[in-house]
């Protein structure tokens, strides 16, 4: 049994903004499955307080760079037996709002500062420095919020295996020479082999340069970082340790009981491969949440997504919008929010094709789970994509996925080709270029393709069996730290 410390700074149910809430959750429940001694660290947000009934002060501490102690409160995750422990300092996380900054006004000024006293936190307890005579075997760390963890932890001469998991290298806690400064950080980590990056302080750095293995959620994208197109400025830091061989993709796995069609409490229907016909109601159910005809001979279109240009919400904007205005027979459901522009585009394609088009600006985990149920297809056209998880649960809801063939979307989905079609394999639809013209190509051969049920039936089947489950991947995990 291995003593793990999984550091993040989202962690589903208690706070989430995308994936990463929900690999942090996942992964260390299928972990502990395996019989490893997991523990969790997350910031005592707002949210994750007002969670727990009974919470516990296990130790309070003093760290670098703040004037004011600093408690380790410990519950546990919910529905689970993780241990979670939860950093407490009330002028950094004890506020309204999400994780990072408020939906309107954008990231708080101060998220250096709180994401420094994250780290140190976890460097605390990584070296047993906190009184709770736990020290962790493995050190896990996840993004930019926690990227200065191994670097703080890098010399000590009885510290624990590090390990830096990029979850999406475009975002990288990018901060001026002045916040280094200011967080009275080690003068030693400033310089272009350390957390320097032309000028600036970078968390990301932190993980890429001092962490013993880095690891990415797909093995595609793990490739692609490696690129000019993907790297973001680090793909040469990136490319040397992939030749160094550490650097790994292990695709991301999902919760097969909360995403189960067979036992989802959130749908009209549950089916399964034996009852895939229940599906049809589920699809009625999602039109008449919309306000939309109930046409079964339409082909339904879902989306759940943040409207940002990584997703290419662009791109099917326009490609749906041309569909719609030449007359094919399909439908679009939406959920999601993001840049205001994005927003008010599928407002005014809902103003435009009302019998056609349904949208819900926000989030709604009972809505997801519908949509997910419901639609035909999912539409996931993004144009770097480090692994995404909403096409592995609309294979296990037979709800195929179109998606730009890229990062996990390039692993987890395999393309509706006739040679893969003849050798039942194939799960959904992929095309090449990030254009419109490119998804609208592809979304025709789906219609076509939908019109031959027997065809389509049996994607939906070879889809739903596929395995995405948490226990491949956390298999591949354990197999790095023995390696470490």
């Amino acid at each position: 049994m291995r003593k793990i410390l999984f550091a993040s700074s989202e962690v589903h149910p208690l706070i989430k903004t995308g994936g990463l809430a929900d690999v942090s959750a996942s992964l260390p429940i299928a972990l502990q499955q395996h019989g490893q001694d997991v523990r969790i660290i997350l910031p005592a947000y707002r949210q994750c307080l007002e969670a727990f009934d009974k919470i516990e002060t296990v130790a309070t501490i003093k760290l670098d760079g703040f004037y004011l102690p600093v408690e380790i409160l410990q519950a546990t995750l919910p529905d689970s037996d993780v241990i979670l422990w939860l950093l407490h300092s009330p002028e950094h996380f004890d506020r309204e709002g999400g994780p990072y900054g408020l939906p309107k006004s954008g990231d708080w000024e101060d998220n250096a500062a709180r994401f420094a006293l994250f780290s140190r936190a976890i460097a605390v307890l990584a070296l047993d420095q906190a009184g709770l005579d736990w020290q962790p075997d493995i050190l896990h760390c996840n993004d930019w919020q926690t990227g200065l963890a191994p670097a703080l932890i890098a010399d000590e001469p009885n510290r624990p295996a590090t390990i830096f998991t990029i979850h999406n290298l475009a975002y990288q806690g990018l901060y001026p020479q002045s916040a280094f400064e200011s967080l009275d950080l080690p003068e030693s980590l400033w310089h272009s082999d350390g957390i320097e990056f032309y000028d600036l302080l970078s968390f990301m750095k932190g993980g890429l340069i001092y962490a013993d293995h880095i690891t990415t959620v797909s093995p595609t994208y793990a490739q692609e970082i490696c690129s000019y197109e993907f790297g973001y400025g680090l793909e040469g830091l990136l490319s040397q340790r992939a030749k160094e061989g550490r650097l790994t993709g292990i695709l991301n796995g999902i919760d097969n009981n909360e995403w189960d069609p067979e036992s989802d409490q959130n749908i009209r229907k549950t089916y399964s491969v034996t009852t895939i016909r229940n599906k049809l109601m589920n699809k009625a159910a999602i039109q008449h949440h919309f306000s939309l005809p109930e046409n079964y001979d339409a082909l339904v279109l879902g989306i759940i997504s943040r409207l940002v240009s990584q997703k290419g919400i662009d791109l099917t904007l326009d490609a749906v919008s041309a569909l719609m205005e030449s007359g094919a027979n399909i439908q679009l459901v939406c959920l999601g929010s993001g840049e205001a522009s994005y927003e008010q585009d599928l407002r005014m394609l809902r103003a435009r094709f009302p019998d056609k088009v349904g949208v819900h600006i926000g989030y709604d985990e009972s809505l997801a789970h519908k949509i997910e149920a419901g639609a035909d297809v999912f539409l996931m056209p993004s144009r770097f994509e480090p692994c995404g998880l909403n096409q592995l649960y609309s294979l296990r809801y037979g709800t195929l996925p179109v998606v730009r063939n890229t990062g996990g979307l390039a692993d987890s989905v395999t393309d509706a080709t006739d040679e893969n079609r003849k050798n039942e394999i194939a799960t959904g639809f992929k095309f090449e270029s990030s254009t419109a013209k490119a998804l609208e190509e592809r979304l025709l051969q789906a219609i076509d393709l939908y019109k031959h049920p027997r065809i389509w039936r049996k994607m939906m089947i070879t889809a739903m069996e596929q395995d995405y489950s948490w226990e491949k991947s956390a298999t591949a995990y354990l197999e790095l730290y023995d390696s470490l």
